[in-house]
Order: structure tokens, then sequence, then C-alpha cells
């Protein structure tokens, strides 16, 4: 065969091979929750160009279940979106943006909770807390650690030969463990309200212990200050008016937060998200279930607490009193702080006011002090102008006169004293001098 114009060689086109990626068989590091897992495998086959790409945009989170049990995961925005099913929005009032403000956001399967340090995506089954490690939120971990292992008690079994007082919940695999409810409101709240309580209480406690701080430094500066107008007292002063207005911001942006929640029942029905997942699995075993392979939804063991907690959870979509009670009780909480703040700028506010009628007074007496300078000048300016027109170099006979000079002297100084005592009784006459 001839070689053409257009003739290529079939060997040419093979001497360079593709490069073919194989994906990694190993399984994720053990502290990597499914959320983590999900993460890595959502990319299949890719390159190590992709997944440094992704490893740069994650996170650090820490996952905590209904039990107690924490791991740390890194995870990316897809990773949470996928998860909790919210939207990216939400995500940037997580980020440090919006890191001054306060929301506590309702979706459909999660809640959105931006408390001052406390940034945490909760759901019905699980909590994604932001930046765990930061000294603020370790009060928070472990408090929230603790709670939750106290509270709940998991027990995976079978449909069948449960104890009684139990109740739990199947989603077609497992059978989930539900709380047991204990003495008080505290145990019958939800999962997701629980950690919100937690989140109000660190915040309130941590809010407080400032104000507790700023009282407890104010009140003496200030007394200083009205001892003593110096520029140390002056410089600390202003220092804690600015602490004042910083704090009262802190504690204003939470107790509006609550506020806002507390005016809408919607908003507040919305964070029932145990109620609506739980409602969800009923709707799922009873349209895809079969008797065989997918028992009862939720079942009641005769207990009458394992019945006060079923009818806490299936009550009315628009029941939302054990929400606001206990947004009522931070409410206050908090309220009770601004009032302090309120009380402490009071005090700011009057001591100025009296530092400065110290400053007016001071004023008025250095305005009398010079009113009588000027009033001692003038008399004596009469006592000038005399001894000024006698000691011209004119003739007269006057100056023949022998034993006036000593009289005249005397003479005159009485005249300008009299003057001076005239001027300054009807300066205190007409109030331009204090008594």
């Amino acid at each position: 065969m001839g070689k053409g114009p257009f003739f290529f060689r079939r060997s040419a086109s093979r001497r360079r091979q593709r490069k073919i990626v194989i994906p990694s068989e190993s399984p994720p590091p053990p502290h990597l929750s499914p959320l983590g897992s999900a993460m890595i495998a959502g990319g299949g086959a890719i390159s190590i160009t992709k997944v440094k790409k992704k490893a740069g945009g994650a996170r650090l989170w820490m996952r905590f279940d209904r039990t107690g049990r924490t791991e740390l995961v890194e995870l990316d925005k897809n990773a949470i979106i996928r998860h909790a099913a919210i939207p990216a929005r939400d995500l940037r009032i997580l980020g440090p943006v919006f890191s001054q403000s306060s929301h506590i956001l309702a979706r459909e399967k999660a809640m959105v909770v931006n408390l001052e340090f406390i940034k945490a995506v909760v759901t019905a089954e699980d909590v994604l807390l932001l930046d765990p490690l930061r000294r603020e939120v370790l009060p928070f971990v472990e408090h929230l650690r603790q709670q939750l292992r106290h509270k709940y008690q998991p027990k995976l079994s079978g449909p069948a030969g449960e104890q009684e007082s139990e109740m739990q919940v199947s989603d077609g695999r497992q059978w989930l463990p539900v709380p047991k409810p204990t003495e008080g409101l505290q145990s019958e709240l939800p999962f997701e309200f629980q950690v919100l309580e937690i989140a109000l209480e660190v915040v309130c406690t941590s809010l407080e212990s400032s104000v507790e701080d700023l009282e407890r430094d104010a009140y003496p500066v200030l007394d200083d200050l009205a001892r003593n107008v110096s520029t140390k007292n002056l410089e600390h002063v202003r220092s804690l008016k600015s602490n004042v207005t910083r704090l009262l911001a802190q504690v204003q942006k939470v107790r509006d937060e609550i506020e806002h929640l507390l005016d809408d029942n919607e908003d507040m029905a919305q964070l029932y998200l145990t109620r609506k997942w739980l409602q969800n699995q009923q709707l799922d075993a009873h349209v895809g279930a079969t008797p065989s392979n997918h028992p009862a939804s939720i079942r009641q063991i005769g207990s009458k607490r394992s019945g006060s907690l079923v009818n806490f959870t299936f009550g009315e979509e628009n029941d939302v009193e054990d929400l606001e009670m206990l947004l009522e009780a931070y409410f206050m909480q908090l309220d009770g702080s601004r009032n302090k703040i309120l009380s402490v700028r009071e005090y700011i506010d009057d001591t100025e006011d009296y530092v400065n009628i110290q400053l007016d007074n001071h004023r008025n007496e250095l305005i009398q002090l010079q009113l009588t300078l000027i009033i001692a000048s003038f008399a004596i300016s009469i006592e000038n102008l005399l001894a000024g027109t006698f000691g011209m170099n004119i003739p007269c006979s006057l100056y023949e006169v022998q034993g006036l000079f000593w009289p005249f002297v005397w003479t005159t100084n009485a005249g300008s004293l009299i003057l001076f005592l005239l001027i300054m009784a009807y300066a205190r006459s007409i109030k331009l001098l204090g008594p």
C-alpha cells in the first residue's frame, strides 16, 4: 500500500496511552461519619486534584447523635446541604460575614442556629456543630454530650420482646430509640429543643457572666471619675462605654431573635423537627410497608409516661406551648441582662451629668474670679489715671504745697477701694457674682 500525502501511521496514535484513574478501595477513616464517607464516595473515580479542591472548601464540624456519641468530621457545603436538606443561602448565616448576627431558622428537616459563638445545624437525628474546638464552644460541647448521654438510652432490638414503658420507631431497617420520659418538662422536650435549650443556656450564661464582669468593673471606675476628673479616669470611662455598647448589642440581638419567634406561632411550629420526622416515618410505614417486613411504625406499651410522650409528639401541629415556655424563660433572662446593662448605661449617663455639672461649676467660678479681677483693675485704673495726670511735667501750684503728697495718695487709694466695693455690691445685687 502506498504512502499518500494524507497517510498516518496507526502506531503513532497508540504511543501515548490514556491514564486510567482507579478509584480507591480503602474505606473511609474511622473518625468519619456516613456524612464524611458520602462526601468521598460522591466523587467516585475522581482525580487527586478534584479531591484537593473539595477538601479545600471543607470545614471542621462535630457531629452529635441522639445518644450523645460525637465525632469530628470535615464536611463541605454540598455534604451539609444533602444531609440537612437546607438551601445554600442558610449556610452563609454560619459564615464569617454574619458572625455578629443571631438567627434561629426553621426548615423542613433542619434548624439552623447561629447564636453568638454557637453555630449549628440541628436535625431530628443529629447535630452538626461548626468550629467545635473554639474555647467559647467547648462548654456547649461538654454540656450537650453529658445531657444527651444522661437523657437517652439507646436500645436497638427487633419488633418483639421489648420491655414495658418503651416506645420505639421503625424506619424499615432498624428500631430507632426514642427517649423515655422522666420527671419534669425537660425530659419531654424533643431532641432538637434539648439542643436549642442547651445552646440558649450556654449563650445566656456567657452573656450574664459578661454583664456581671461589666457591673463589677463599671461602678468603681465611675466613682473614681466622680471624685477626680482626670485624663486617666476619662479614658477608663470611654473604654467602659464601648464595652457597654458592644455587650448591649449582643444581648439585644439574641433577645430580638427570640422575641421574633415568640411573635410567630407558625415559625415555632416549624421548629418541631421530631414531630415532623415521626409523622413522615409513620406515613412511609403506612404507605410502603407490608405486614411481614414492616411492623407498625409506632406502638405504645401500657405506660402512662410513654403515653404522655406519644401525645406530646403527635399533638396538634399548632401546639407550641412547650417551645413557647422554653423561649419565654430565656427571653426573660436576656431581658434581665439587658436591664442590667441599661442600668449601667444610665449610671454612666448620671456620672457624666454630674461631671458636667462639676465642670460647669468650676467654669462659673473662673468667670466670677475673672469678673472680680476686672472690677479691681477698673478701680486701680482710676488711681493710675490720677497718678499719670500729676506725673506730667506741667507747671502746677499744688507742687509747691508742703505735706500734700501722702494725704493725696491715701485719699486716692481709699477712693479706688470704695469704687471697687460699690461695683462688687452692684454685681452681687444683679446675681453676676455668688454670695
